[in-house]
Order: C-alpha cells, then sequence, then structure tokens
C-alpha cells in the first residue's frame, strides 16, 4: 500500500505544480470592453505530464504548459471579427530558414560546376 500512497502524493503534486502553472491571465489579460466593441483574447495551450519511476527508488513525475496567444476576436453589435496575433519572431525566423535553405542550393549548385 505503501506505493500506491507515494504514487498518489506523485499525481497531487504534479496536479498541483499544473494548476500553477496554467493560472488565470497567464498568457493574456482578461476581456476587454471599450464602448459597444469587447475583445475577447484567444490562446493556443498545451500541456503533458508523466509519472513513473522505479520499485528500489520511488516514483518521479513531472508536467509542462506551453501558452501562446493566437489572437483575439472583436465583438460589436454588427457581429464578430477576427484578428490574428502577429509574431515577430515567427517571421524572423521564417526569413532564416529561408535563407540558409537557399545558401545550401545555391552551394550544391556551384560545387556540381567544378
Amino acid at each position: 500500500m505503501a506505493g500506491n500512497d507515494n504514487e498518489l502524493a506523485a499525481t497531487e503534486d504534479a496536479l498541483s505544480a499544473l494548476a500553477a502553472r496554467l493560472r488565470e491571465d497567464q498568457v493574456f489579460g482578461p476581456v476587454v470592453q471599450q464602448g459597444d466593441t469587447t475583445l475577447v483574447p484567444v490562446a493556443q495551450v498545451r500541456t503533458g505530464g508523466g509519472l513513473g519511476g522505479r520499485k528500489k527508488r520511488g516514483t518521479g513525475g513531472g508536467v509542462g504548459a506551453v501558452a501562446r496567444p493566437v489572437g483575439a476576436w472583436a465583438v460589436t453589435s454588427e457581429g464578430a471579427v477576427w484578428h490574428p496575433a502577429v509574431s515577430v519572431n515567427r517571421i524572423v525566423l521564417g526569413g532564416q530558414l529561408a535563407l540558409t535553405a537557399i545558401g545550401v542550393a545555391c552551394a550544391i549548385a556551384f560545387r556540381r560546376k567544378r
């Protein structure tokens, strides 16, 4: 029974850690209302975790959460409009990857001509 108690305690610890990471307003602020327009921020949240261990060494585990803003809904009396979030880091990374691919392609092309 002691093994089950350890596993239960590890599970409770992992869930407590996950709840602490997924607190309110982690990725974005609260809903904002100005005049007749309401902005509702939206985020993508991914979580994961695991428990395991060996009989002689005890149990262990961990949890993780990744959250990023993806945009916001602007809600008015006429309807709702989606406004995606722009990630400058992703744009720069995409440009760097494209430039690297072009550089590799040019190096291969010039190497074959010799």
